[in-house]
């Protein structure tokens, strides 16, 4: 690091400083910050809030002091995590559907000195507490407050509302976000008070700014909405709508309608849902003046569908938990449908191929590495994570993607999601993205698994606006087989309900790559002496909607024990939701 470098990472910097102070600075410390319920709170007044958490929370924490915040969206969420940077601690983010054995790890791994945490969530802190041996020296709850923790009202009554903020560099800590994904140990990524400043331009070509309202379905403990809302939305003068409830469909066109944002956030799953419930074409959603799409590909037909109903674009972008700020993405001047964008002026990016070499040809995949000033400082006492994911100075996003001759960046999935058919590598997002063409497809997701004979197999589960059946099956495999290689044409069809997905809105593809490796459903079906085949032959509906009933089934581990040590029927009929019919049928083949 040069003499330059170090100088401006040494600069004193506080991120609640960064956040608030341009609209205070402004004189317009009466706007309106944040909208929540009722209540409209002015930058002045969330200002005093978050000097009150600091205050009361600077007994308890030092410089670089963790306190994890349990909370449920509100302008108390804003306030404490504003109030433990400025104090110099460090913010920690929790997801509201952590586990206790989440919660349990996130309070070891961090060391919290403090939490703050909502009445409902007291049970779960229960449970978790009693799985580790730290326990955070003060607890505050929002709401009724235990015998042995204090209120955050009590704890507030007596601070005053003015704070000298820490003096604090911008390397220094400033918040965590755990990473959310779908498997293994979360992930701390650090990031500093430096990071907060990194994203203005993305705001600045949105529009953000005085006079703007923004909201997101997706909830403030994401990088997604805590980059571009809390910090995006607050630092550019704009008024962010919170919502505290888990979102569905009718919770966020009720607040869509009430409040009427100018700019909104969500998922490709969320914009489905909303037209799938005939929601989008309600007039709060005509009057928002552009969407943001993150989180997983938006297709080209999602886009065009939801244009239909609103006459709004979605523009797409990709960042993470370790970039806090997109790093890929189009802008409402400059965007394509079906393509997640170009670099960001504000990113440096390589793309590399799995043996991390230069990609030299157009729609070839690599793998997505970027350089960015508000990269996470790596993770937290997880140095291997860090050496694999981080390498002077950039980070391997695992993210692949196929770069057109126009410059146009296509997301193709994560790279463990690449499969080699044929001895070609195939992109799932390429056959899902055909697959949802087909008037009645819902959604697609593409897997492979290994089949008996060791060969990666591909597997398609639709999700179908009536259910699906053997003519709409036909007409997607007539679909691929006109528009793909057939190495890429999916043999085997899996009608369900829904897809599974995690906290963030993604795919839980590897839950899906688990049903389909363990083959559940034909396993079972021998394991009773049935014949599978002649099933599939004659009662394909029936056969459809079993799998239907066993890949939602929540007892997948327990059936592949009891069929590894031998199935019984009265270890299965107690929780297979096929019991029944698999009975029948067994009593039909004796019969017969």
């Amino acid at each position: 690091m040069d003499a330059r470098e170090t100088s401006k990472q040494s600069r004193l910097l506080n991120a609640a400083d960064e956040i608030l102070g341009p609209t205070l600075a402004r004189g317009r410390g009466e706007d309106i910050a944040i909208l929540f319920g009722d209540a409209k709170i002015t930058f002045s007044e969330l200002n005093a809030e978050v000097n009150r958490f600091a205050n009361a929370l600077q007994p308890f924490l030092a410089k670089g002091d963790r306190a994890l915040l349990l909370l449920k969206d509100s302008p108390t969420f804003v306030a404490a995590h504003l109030g433990i940077m400025r104090a110099g601690a460090v913010a920690v983010a929790l997801s509201t559907r952590s586990t206790a054995k989440d919660l349990a790890f996130a309070i070891a791994d961090s060391g919290a000195k403090a939490m703050l945490i909502d009445d409902e969530f007291l049970p779960l802190y229960g449970q978790a507490i009693a799985l580790t041996t730290h326990r955070p020296e003060l607890v505050a709850v929002c709401g009724t407050a235990a015998a042995d923790m204090r209120s955050i009202d009590d704890l507030l009554v007596d601070a005053a509302s003015e704070f000298q903020s820490a003096p604090t560099a911008a390397q220094d800590m400033a918040f965590w976000l755990y990473t959310s994904g779908t498997t293994g140990t979360p992930k701390a990524a650090v990031h500093c008070h430096g990071d907060v400043v990194v994203g203005d331009w993305y705001m600045q070509a949105f529009g953000y700014g005085p006079g703007e309202r923004v909201f997101s379905s997706s909830k403030l403990f994401f990088a997604f909405p805590l980059g571009h809302v809390l910090i995006g939305g607050l630092r550019s003068g704009a008024t962010i709508i919170l919502y505290e409830g888990w979102p569905d469909s009718d919770a966020i066109a009720a607040v869509v309608e009430r409040y009427r944002p100018t700019l909104m956030l969500s998922v490709p799953a969320f914009y489905r849902g909303l037209l799938r419930d005939g929601l989008a074409t309600r007039s709060g959603f005509k009057t928002v003046r552009c969407y943001l799409s993150a989180g997983e590909s938006l297709p080209a037909s999602l886009y065009s569908r939801w244009r239909e109903a609103t006459g709004v674009p979605i523009v797409e972008g990709i960042g993470a938990t370790e970039t806090m700020f997109m790093v890929i993405g189009g802008t409402p001047a400059d965007h394509r449908p079906g393509a997640t964008g170009k670099p960001l002026p504000y990113v440096e990016v390589k793309h590399l191929d799995l043996e991390d070499r230069p990609v030299t040809t157009t729609d070839s995949p690599g793998i997505l590495w970027v350089r960015m000033e508000s990269l996470c400082r790596g993770y937290w006492r997880q140095p291997a994570k860090t050496k694999a994911a981080f390498r002077d100075g950039w980070f391997r996003t695992g993210d692949v993607f196929i770069v057109d001759e126009d410059g146009w960046w296509y997301h193709q999935g994560r790279a463990d999601d690449l499969l080699k058919i044929s001895g070609q590598w195939v992109s799932p997002a390429e056959i899902e993205e055909c697959a949802a063409t087909v008037p009645g497809v819902s959604e697609a997701i593409v897997v492979g698994a290994e089949d008996e004979d060791g060969l990666v197999r591909l597997t398609m589960f639709l999700v179908a606006s009536d259910g699906g059946n053997d003519a709409l099956q036909q007409q997607v495999q007539e679909r691929l087989l006109g528009a793909l290689s057939k190495y890429k044409c999916p043999r085997r069809i899996v009608f369900i309900d829904a897809v599974p997905r995690t906290a963030t809105g993604k795919a839980r593809r590897f839950r899906l790559r688990q049903w389909t490796a363990a083959n559940f459903l034909m396993r079972l079906m021998r394991a009773l002496r049935l014949d599978s085949t002649n099933l599939q032959d004659t009662q394909s509906q029936l056969v459809r909607e079993m799998q239907r009933r066993c890949v939602a089934c929540e007892c997948q581990d327990r059936c592949a024990d009891d069929l590894d040590q031998g199935l019984s029927e009265t270890s299965y009929q107690s929780y297979c939701p096929n019991a029944e019919i698999l009975v029948s049928m067994r009593i039909s083949n004796a019969l017969n």
